[in-house]
């Protein structure tokens, strides 16, 4: 309708003022429309960030922000509005040299009344172990100082950068929701893995038992049942399994199942979650259209599975789905339970918290590797960042990990590869930062490498200090 002249005509003339809020996430087709309605921009107002424009996956441009002003004649007035209600003037400064390097931007300085001598933190760690750790501590000191876990979030680029974090914080005992992606225990190919594991450990684990059967084709609930049944029946239930008969339409699924149990049953840890991985591989292909990007998650999973003493440690220490868990949906606690935010910095644009962690500030996760293939892309990664650092009202933490473990890589197979700090806080911004490295150990205690951590049940912390 609007491309047609004498309609946009008498629609924008039944309008004497038109307001358009987050300008910056809108795409050429609104764009089109808007300045149909009102082509001399008289009565025409936008508001928005270019600094925060991000949503280009959506279609969204930053060029309708920025070209803006000159769509008019004379230009369209810009208003700035600098003052920020939200951080200290020690985040915003840093949040204001990283966007002050953009290619292209309005010019922008924020500021604040609300002063503070922390520096956000530049925290370099080992590797990503390492990183869900020093959060996690971070996470427990902050609430024994009388933060909420709710004041407090972590953000990342990418939901699958998460996993070795949710793993650490189901292990400690701290609730969290995850925005912005499933959580990585409850995606449905890392239940697959964990029942297969779990089944093994105890065959008379009916619920473990039954999902893992479903994998194969050809076998329905009934004969899962059946074979759960006679299983049930024996002295050795393992046992009983290998004697049983095919059922009729399993063919050699069936027979590779059986022998993967079998192996799975004395072999040792953590090599036999590699052996799981295996056996899973041809169904994962089979049932999943995004095999490979589920495939890097089950990886990651035996890295993080590999710094637990065992099978048994390992399975005990994650909360796994209960018998009536029937979908993929990971589960929200109940409004009144406190509890950590995890989330996409997609997923977090509008949002606040007192204390910010941002995961794998390093080239190649921030950017991304597939988000910095032009100059446009690039620049929007770098909007990533500035929006993840302007979430954080008191405290702000950049973690990067010194290295990362790759699986299979070209002909040089598994090994860890080294990076490097994001190409978005060059060395004449390191003065914004608070550089730290963590841990900080002595050398008798680093020669006795490193360690898990305790256990922490949050519970009994908040327990603790309410009394």
């Amino acid at each position: 309708m609007m491309s047609d002249a004498g309609i946009a005509d008498d629609i924008g003339g039944r309008f004497d003022h038109v307001l358009v809020d987050e300008y910056q996430d809108t795409n050429r087709l609104q764009s089109s429309v808007l300045l149909a309605l009102k082509p001399g921009g008289r009565g025409l107002t936008v508001v928005g960030d270019d600094a925060q424009s991000i949503y280009s996956f959506r279609a969204a441009t930053v060029r309708n922000i920025l070209d803006f002003p000159e769509q008019f004649s004379p230009k369209a007035e810009i208003i700035t509005l600098d003052r920020n209600y939200r951080s200290t003037q020690a985040i915003l400064s840093a949040a204001n040299g990283v966007i002050d390097l953009a290619r292209e931007r309005f010019t922008k300085n924020l500021w604040t009344e609300r002063t503070s001598s922390a520096k956000p933190r530049l925290v370099a760690v080992r590797d990503e172990a390492d990183q869900a750790r020093y959060i996690v501590e971070r996470i427990l000191e902050s609430r024994e100082e009388g933060a909420l876990l709710k004041q407090q979030a972590i953000l990342f680029r990418t939901s699958s950068h998460s996993g070795p974090l949710e793993v650490e914080l189901t292990r400690r005992n701290i609730p969290f929701v995850k925005f912005g992606g499933l959580k990585f225990l409850d995606a449905a190919h890392v239940k697959d893995m964990l029942a297969l594991l779990r089944f093994v450990e105890n065959p008379r684990d009916r619920v473990a038992g039954f999902r893992v059967m479903h994998l194969l084709p050809g076998v329905g609930p009934a004969s899962a049942q059946r074979i759960l049944d006679r299983m049930a029946e024996a002295t050795d239930p393992l046992e009983a399994l290998t004697t049983l008969p095919s059922p009729p339409r399993a063919g050699d699924d069936w027979t590779i199942f059986v022998e993967a149990i079998g192996n799975l049953r004395y072999s040792e840890w953590p090599a036999d979650l590699e052996r799981a991985r295996l056996w899973y591989d041809p169904h994962l292909d089979r049932i999943h259209e995004d095999a490979e990007v589920r495939r890097a998650d089950l990886i990651q999973l035996e890295q993080i599975a590999s710094g637990h003493a065992s099978r048994e440690r390992f399975l005990t220490e994650l909360t796994l789905d209960p018998p009536d868990a029937t979908s993929d949906q990971a589960g929200v606690p109940l409004l009144d339970e406190d509890y950590v935010i995890l989330s996409t910095i997609h997923s977090a644009k509008g949002q606040e918290w007192k204390s910010v962690y941002v995961l794998n500030v390093v080239d190649g996760c921030m950017p991304s590797d597939l988000g910095a293939g032009t100059s446009a892309e690039l620049e929007e990664e770098r909007r990533l960042l500035y929006v993840a650092m302007t979430r954080a009202k008191d405290d702000l933490h950049l973690v990067v990990p010194q290295r990362f473990f790759t699986h299979g890589q070209h002909s040089q197979g598994d090994r860890h590869v080294y990076a490097s700090r994001t190409r978005f806080i060059p060395e004449k911004l390191l003065t914004l930062f608070e550089r730290t490295n963590w841990p900080v150990v002595s050398p008798s205690a680093a020669a006795r490498g490193p360690s898990q951590g305790p256990r922490i049940d949050i519970g009994a912390r908040m327990r603790g200090m309410w009394r």
